[in-house]
Formats: structure tokens, sequence, C-alpha cells
């Protein structure tokens, strides 16, 4: 099953569910960014566009920067 496009707030939550909190400071303009520590220590930023739909090649792009396969993301929706 292929992922559709999803809205910017869908994806946050998303990824709120995956442990990931909002970086103070880093997002700028019409971008989010979050940030959370993987099970070898590195810190993982994951930066998300804001206030559209995000088109399959940007999610999956987002989905590489935070370390999430399609079907772990697919979950969390």
């Amino acid at each position: 099953m292929r992922l559709p496009s999803l809205s910017s707030k869908r994806i946050i939550r998303a990824l709120r569910r995956a442990g990931f909190i909002e970086a103070p400071d880093r997002g700028k303009g019409s971008h989010r960014a979050f940030f959370r520590q993987d099970t070898e220590g590195r810190v993982r930023l994951v930066i998300v566009p804001q206030g559209k739909d995000i088109p399959r090649g940007t999610l999956f792009a987002i989905l590489e920067q935070a370390g999430l396969s399609k079907e772990g993301f697919r979950k969390l929706l």
C-alpha cells in the first residue's frame, strides 16, 4: 500500500507519537523542526514544511530524516 500525500498536521502528529519534540529556535518561516535521540544516541532532526499537503517525495525525505519505515509511520497515523 502506498503512502498518500498528507497534511503537515497529520505528519507532525505522527512524529510526536514517535517521540519527536519541537526544536526551539530551529523552525524558520513556513517550516517546523522536530528532534529526538535515537537508540544509538544520535539526535535526529526532522524539518517539516507547514500549512499544506506534503507531496510523497517530501514525505519520504521526512521519513528518512526521522529514521522511520513506511510501515512504522503508517502505524503512527
